[in-house]
């Protein structure tokens, strides 16, 4: 088969149609980029996905919080941190000089009161909640170059717990699942209502990815049955919108999620994207179940390639990917979540080109 360029090859991978290799794409923390451009191998300011020849390109990312008109205020700061209380009334303390989630203070939202009263009356489909010329020149610039450009944002899972924390969107789910659901619904009809704004000015995507964190260490955050009841309808629901238009859907998520897997897929994602080995995704496994329904990107030992030994990370490759190969499972070469600093930049480009070099399908 003759080479193809990205934006064909990452369609066929969705689509399950025959393929040349696998694709590429791969995310790089902040400090990663910084210690490499200060070696010389990056120049201040460009772009990591063209240097790198990386095959998706995303924008369109959606602001979901609450009351857009009050600014965000700075309760406190100190060298290392500041404490923001945000639009939504969420109080989350931010690393100022490194990467990394933040830590969730306090919330104005606990319970249906306060979500009826904070936040709910706020989430509607209005311009500034999209950056509509990002989404234009990222969309125009992968054309360009080829790539597969996808809208990239959260889902509900993802845009509810910011507002009220995990510990009383969970005791929700179980207590009051109502005002879970009434969440749910909203933030839903926020992304759909954004999408029919956004795609009817500006053109649609290829694709559609969404992130949506789900899991921890060895376990997801709720059952299987908890999902399907609450979460899985609007995941099938913004989904089929996709589908409907011709849009396949890669989901991201972090942590142990394999429990959930037969849902999502129930809901019709496309691809899934991350399967952290420190958190027990075993992508092998998980093809052997479902390799037939979905495609993967990601499962590759990020702590393989921190090692920086050639040997360590071929043997990973290897074991990850001839396989897939051999059932032709739609794949995307992707650590298992990000590349931190210490990684050499040598070492990236041979887990990148090695990688490819398996990856080609017999």
């Amino acid at each position: 088969m003759s080479e193809m360029t990205a934006r064909e090859r990452v369609k066929n991978l969705l689509e399950r149609k025959p393929v040349d290799r696998v694709s590429f794409n791969e995310s790089l923390w902040g400090e990663t980029a910084k210690r490499w451009t200060d070696e010389g191998h990056l120049k201040q300011g460009e772009d990591i996905g063209w240097h790198f020849k990386m095959e998706i390109e995303s924008a369109g990312w959606l602001n979901s919080e609450g009351n857009l008109d009050v600014q965000p205020v700075v309760v406190e700061e100190d060298a290392e941190t500041k404490l923001v209380k945000n639009q939504s009334g969420a109080y989350l303390r931010w690393w100022k000089n490194k990467s990394g989630t933040p830590e969730h203070v306090d919330f104005t939202v606990k319970d249906r009161d306060t979500w009826n009263e904070h936040i709910k009356p706020y989430l509607k489909p209005e311009r500034r909640r999209v950056n509509f010329e990002q989404y234009r020149n990222t969309k125009k610039q992968a054309a360009e170059r080829g790539n597969f450009f996808c809208w990239g944002g959260v889902n509900v899972f993802e845009q509810m717990h910011p507002v009220c924390g995990h510990e009383h969107m969970l005791a929700g789910m179980a207590l009051d699942p109502d005002w879970v659901r009434d969440m749910v619904d909203t933030f839903t009809n926020l992304t759909i209502g954004m999408w029919e704004m956004l795609f009817h000015e500006e053109g649609l995507p290829d694709g559609i990815f969404f992130y949506e964190d789900m899991g921890f260490k060895d376990k997801p955050f709720m059952s299987p049955d908890m999902y399907r009841e609450i979460i899985q309808p609007a995941h099938k629901r913004s989904i089929d919108w996709a589908h409907a238009r011709g849009l396949k859907v890669i989901m991201h998520s972090c942590g142990m999620i394999e429990p959930l897997l037969p849902g999502m897929i129930e809901a019709g994602i496309d691809m899934l994207q991350a399967m952290e080995v420190k958190a027990g995704m075993d992508m092998l496994r998980l093809n052997k179940l479902y390799g037939h329904k979905i495609g993967f990107m990601g499962n590759i030992d990020i702590r393989e390639v921190i090692s920086n030994d050639r040997k360590r990370i071929d043997a990973e490759l290897r074991k990850k990917i001839l396989p897939l190969m051999a059932s032709k499972t739609p794949f995307i070469l992707s650590s298992d979540h990000s590349t931190p600093p210490d990684v050499n930049y040598d070492t990236f480009l041979c887990f990148r080109d090695r990688g490819l070099e398996i990856g080609r399908y017999l």
